[in-house]
């Protein structure tokens, strides 16, 4: 049976979608960086988008996805505007509560700031999104929930284009795309608790170790063991969000104590853990 590349990620850091505007955008509209990812869907344009200095022209029903915080500006018919279904985006955080960790999820900081696409290219989206616009553009009972849950599903599905297309060349998403180092990343993120080595990993990975160990760090862009204490520490910072113990959080991503916790957690951080949680919104 193949291996699901995505299920262990996206069931430790789910993706969290609030909708919030559906309809015509008429005129300029500013987008500033409000800590979130955003998701936007253009069912009609023509539509121009600008950001970091990059100016794209929309003129035909698109997606526009900013994995991370990145403010950008919209531009459209003053009169008629552009149709549109927007989402603010959690990766791994809560939306409602303003928490995203885009910036250190194993998939949204292994993407490019911006990905843009016709809605045609996003294989088996049609239906999801026909019902997506169906709901967003109505006001029946549930509408938010059943809209929020959709655009998460349409995130799922880009994510698997980015994979299956070649498209990302490097970061922890790129070596899912890779046939050999999948496997070892699969296992780091199915069993975070396991001690791992680089004998370990490469053996699942079916390479040599200073095969595995070069091959990882040229696509990944980062050292197994570098990667493995990212993922651990994003998982502890999850589980702080959930207000877990750290005795408890120290034996569930690989550490024996609170204290060697503590110490990686600075070391990657550089904050405890506690002054971490504190730094965020209650």
């Amino acid at each position: 049976m193949a291996v699901d590349r995505l299920q262990g990620l996206l069931s430790r850091f789910s993706v969290s979608a609030r909708l919030f505007h559906s309809g015509p955008l008429c005129g300029i509209n500013d987008f500033a960086d409000n800590g979130m990812g955003q998701l936007h869907l253009v069912r009609r344009g023509p539509l121009e988008v600008r950001h970091a200095g990059e100016v794209v022209q929309v003129t035909e029903p698109s997606l526009l996805f900013y994995p991370r915080p990145l403010a950008h500006r919209f531009i459209s018919d003053d009169t008629v505007g552009a149709d549109m279904a927007c989402a603010n985006l959690a990766f791994g955080g809560a939306v409602s509560a303003g928490v995203s960790m885009g910036a250190t999820h194993p998939i949204a900081r292994s993407l490019p700031p911006f990905v843009g696409l016709p809605l045609t290219a996003l294989p088996g989206a049609a239906p999801v999104l026909e019902l997506l616009f169906d709901e967003a553009f109505a006001q029946r009972c549930g509408r938010q929930i059943v809209v929020d849950r959709l655009f998460d599903a349409i995130v799922v599905l880009l994510l698997r284009h980015l994979l299956d297309s070649g498209l990302i060349t490097e970061g922890p998403l790129a070596g899912l795309g890779h046939p050999q180092l999948a496997k070892a990343l699969v296992a780091m993120h199915d069993e975070p608790a396991n001690p791992w080595t680089l004998e370990t990993l490469a053996a699942h990975a079916g390479m040599s170790r200073s095969r595995f160990a070069e091959v990882f760090s040229q696509v990944v862009g980062e050292t197994p063991a570098a990667y493995l204490a990212q993922y651990r520490i994003t998982l502890a910072q999850q589980a702080l969000l959930r207000g877990e113990g750290l005795e408890r959080i120290a034996h569930q991503v690989g550490y024996g104590s609170s204290a060697a916790l503590s110490r990686a957690f600075s070391a990657v951080c550089g904050v405890s853990p506690r002054g971490w949680r504190r730094s965020l919104p209650d």
